[in-house]
């Protein structure tokens, strides 16, 4: 594999707590224009190389006692897309960085975990549009 290769492709979603989900997700939805579902919404938008394939960035409110965040103590995380997740974190790996769990595998893509130097988790996700893109409902465009 190149050295030269991709790290992150763009962000994938914007989680965040809030004391009340459902509320924020009304709040957004009546003042932003969001279109929600239970997990928030989805931001539809094309890649630049090919503008006939869809990619998707989520919007998310967690209940402000989730524990999805931790070890981070931080009231955010942000998820970005990625190529090659198997490949990144193998070089994640080799430089040092905190990976906190496997990879795990979904049929809409692979995810894992990272700390970056200040404690914030990150998700990294090697997603598979086709499939996500069947299973969204909140979409906002």
């Amino acid at each position: 594999m190149s050295e030269n290769k991709k790290r992150v492709t763009g962000i994938g979603g914007v989680f965040f707590k809030t004391k009340n989900p459902d509320d924020i997700k009304s709040w957004y939805q009546k003042h932003l224009g969001f279109d929600t579902d239970e997990y928030g919404t989805c931001f539809e938008w094309r890649h630049a190389e090919d503008s006939e394939k869809k990619g998707f960035s989520q919007w998310s409110p967690f209940s402000d006692s989730t524990d999805y965040f931790q070890p981070s103590l931080k009231d955010f995380m942000i998820n970005y897309r990625v190529d090659d997740l198997e490949w990144l974190v193998k070089k994640l790996k080799e430089e040092g960085v905190t990976v906190l769990d496997k990879i795990e595998s979904y049929d809409y893509g692979k995810f894992v975990h990272i700390l970056d130097p200040e404690g914030n988790k990150i998700e990294l996700w090697e997603p598979v549009d086709e499939i996500f893109d069947k299973g969204v409902k909140g979409r906002t465009k």
